[in-house]
């Protein structure tokens, strides 16, 4: 890691709390006519008021989309206990997220990269992405989801490190090698809170499973070859003897028992949506979890009444078709007689548009020159992207791709490090990829800049309104 560890700190920091101003500026808007969500917020930031006003309990299953585990609406109806039932009470905790990660990515990527200054460009960037800025600021459950995810990575990036530590000491104190298959690395904290998080992660959305599957399999390659670096005899088995069953403890039993703790309050009600559709409550909980997997899977748009913002997984790598929020066509305040104002989400185009460039680069380090950073970002990008395609005749949206969007992040820092360069490659050589990596990130966000007003509702005059939209699919 850089010595320059007080400086990490004050960027992530600083990044932190520039995001923070960013994401929680004019909070409160836009809503609709009368005060009331946008979007899809009418749903989570609805059954959160019901929240508090039933003991933390959903009650109401005439309401019908009570299709998602609590953790994530519990955490809106913090905010609007604070604020009141309005827009910035139901989209604080949201705009909380969305600062978390700031913070979060500056420190994984200086990780990753060994370097504090990339790690501010991930904070940049990420900061600069419109999918991440806009559902920083709206009362949906994905950017939670996001969160905890982006957690869990990190700390798994923490016990590499630390598996890599303990061995470097055995090896240094002669007894790795007593065993063909190494030793014991003891109680692994950072993989137990890892399990911690994608527990947490899963009380948000069910999508959590897939990136418990694909952490999982990353941590027993980094395992095998940790022993194999540290010259064990049959690393492999090793770490199938030495790693696996601890692995799932952490990965796969602490995770479901702190999903299972998620549902506190509904296991203590005796109002909460079908808690007592069977004998028992682990048996009602089984059988409602049953219904709600029927529910998606059969969750389709009518052929002959199509969603206007649906779209399929291959168009979201490249946030092909965005997702129009919120639009007001008789708004004031632009200057002309008619004005806009609209919240849609997109990506930003200069990160978006390179995402296929990133991850065929990023595939071709990992697989043919062995870089592991690379490994890691794409199977977490991946994890939140192909399971998507397992099912396409179900109605999906752009907005699943938010917990996948950190990940593109960390898969474009990772190349700009290496167009950057290193100190022993000469002035020259560093001056030029310093210029072109400030290029690359000033695009970036005067990209955003120019997409301010359609992620935040700012009035603007319908020729800027039309200017804004690019392609014929973002129509």
């Amino acid at each position: 890691m850089p010595a320059d560890r007080s400086r990490g700190w004050l960027v992530a920091a600083v990044l932190a709390v520039l995001g923070g101003i960013i994401r929680f500026q004019n909070l409160g808007s836009p809503t609709d006519p009368s005060g009331t969500p946008v979007f899809d917020e009418k749903y989570y930031a609805v059954q959160a008021w019901q929240m508090l006003r039933n003991g933390w309990i959903e009650d109401n299953p005439g309401f019908n989309w009570t299709v998602h585990p609590p953790l994530a609406k519990q955490l809106i109806a913090l905010g609007e206990l604070i604020f009141g039932y309005n827009g910035w009470g139901w989209r604080f905790a949201s705009a909380v997220a969305g600062t978390l990660m700031i913070l979060l990515i500056v420190r994984i990527a200086r990780r990753l990269t060994r370097s504090t200054l990339l790690g501010g460009l991930a904070g940049v960037l990420l900061i600069c992405d419109g999918v991440l800025h806009l559902m920083s600021r709206t009362a949906m459950l994905d950017i939670f989801l996001a969160l905890f995810v982006l957690i869990a990575f990190g700390c798994l990036l923490l016990d590499r490190d630390q598996v890599r530590h303990r061995l470097a000491t055995a090896v240094g104190e002669g007894w790795a090698t007593h065993s063909p298959h190494g030793p014991r690395l003891g109680f692994r904290w950072w993989r137990f809170t890892a399990g911690v998080s994608l527990g947490l992660a899963c009380g948000v959305k069910w999508g959590g499973l897939y990136w418990i599957a694909a952490f999982g399999l990353l941590t027993v390659c980094w395992d095998a070859t940790a022993r194999r670096a540290a010259g064990i005899a049959h690393p492999w088995t090793g770490a199938l003897r030495r790693d696996v069953l601890p692995g799932l403890w952490s990965l796969l039993l602490i995770p479901v028992l702190v999903y299972l703790g998620t549902w506190w309050s509904w296991f203590a009600s005796e109002t909460g949506v079908n808690r007592h559709l069977l004998s028992t409550a682990l048996s009602s909980l089984w059988q409602y979890t049953v219904d709600v997997f029927h529910f998606h899977q059969g969750l389709a748009t009518p052929k002959d009444k199509p969603h206007p913002w649906e779209s399929k997984p291959w168009s979201w790598p490249m946030g092909l078709r965005p997702m129009l929020y919120f639009i007001d066509n008789s708004a004031t305040g632009c200057g002309a007689t008619t004005c806009v104002r609209a919240t849609m989400l997109i990506g930003t185009p200069a990160m978006w548009w390179l995402a296929p460039a990133a991850l065929a680069w990023g595939l071709w380090r990992w697989l043919g020159h062995l870089d592991w950073r690379y490994g890691a970002v794409l199977i977490a990008y991946l994890a939140g992207l192909l399971p998507w395609f397992l099912n396409l005749d179900r109605q999906m949206y752009f907005f699943y791709m938010t917990p996948v969007a950190a990940f593109l992040v960390l898969a474009l820092v990772l190349p700009l490090g290496q167009i950057l360069g290193s100190a022993r490659e000469g002035h020259e050589r560093r001056a030029t990829g310093l210029l072109v990596v400030a290029l690359y990130v000033g695009l970036v966000v005067a990209n955003f800049v120019w997409l301010w007003p359609i992620l935040n509702g700012d009035p603007i005059t319908e020729a800027r309104w039309q200017a804004e939209l690019w392609l014929p699919s973002w129509r």
